[in-house]
C-alpha cells in the first residue's frame, strides 16, 4: 500500500503507467474483450470494473494536450452515437479528471486496430458489454 495512491493500481500497472512515454497509448477493456490476442503488454484486474479501474489510472496520468483526440471509446457495433449506461459512466468519469477533453467513439476494426497499436491492454472483469476505452499519454508540465 502506498499513500495517496488508488490500492485498485497494481504493481505491474504502476510500473506500466510509469513507463508510459507522451503519445503511448493504455487500452481499458471488458471481461468479454479479446485482450490476449490484441495486447503487445497485457495487464489483468479481474474483478474490478472500467470505470473504477479508469478512475484510478487518470489520478495519476495525465491526457495529451498535444492532439484534438487522446480519449477514445468503443461502440455498439457501427452505431457511434448509441451511448449504453456504460459509456455514459465512462465518459462522466473522464469528464471529471479530463473536463475539456471529448471521448471519441471509433467504431470497430478501427477500435480493434487502435487496440493492437497500444502500449498495454488493461483487462478489466467489466461485465458490460463494448466498455472499453483508449487512453493517450500526455506530459507533467514543469513547475516554474
Amino acid at each position: 500500500m502506498l499513500k495517496g495512491i488508488d490500492p485498485l493500481l497494481s504493481p505491474d500497472l504502476l510500473a506500466t503507467l510509469r513507463a508510459m512515454g507522451h503519445g503511448d497509448e493504455i487500452a481499458v477493456v471488458d471481461g468479454n474483450y479479446p485482450a490476449l490476442e490484441h495486447a503487445r503488454r497485457l495487464v489483468r484486474l479481474d474483478g474490478h470494473g472500467i470505470v473504477a479501474v479508469v478512475n484510478a489510472i487518470l489520478s495519476l496520468m495525465p491526457i495529451d494536450d498535444f492532439v484534438p483526440e487522446a480519449i477514445f471509446r468503443s461502440t455498439v457495433g457501427s452505431d457511434a452515437e448509441r451511448l449504453d449506461p456504460i459509456h455514459q459512466q465512462m465518459i462522466a468519469c473522464c469528464a471529471r479528471h479530463e473536463p475539456v477533453r471529448r471521448v471519441v467513439p471509433l467504431v470497430g476494426q478501427d477500435f480493434y486496430k487502435r487496440v493492437k497499436a497500444a502500449h498495454t491492454v488493461v483487462q478489466t472483469g467489466e461485465p458490460a458489454l463494448y466498455a472499453n476505452l483508449i487512453l493517450r499519454k500526455g506530459v507533467i508540465y514543469p513547475q516554474n
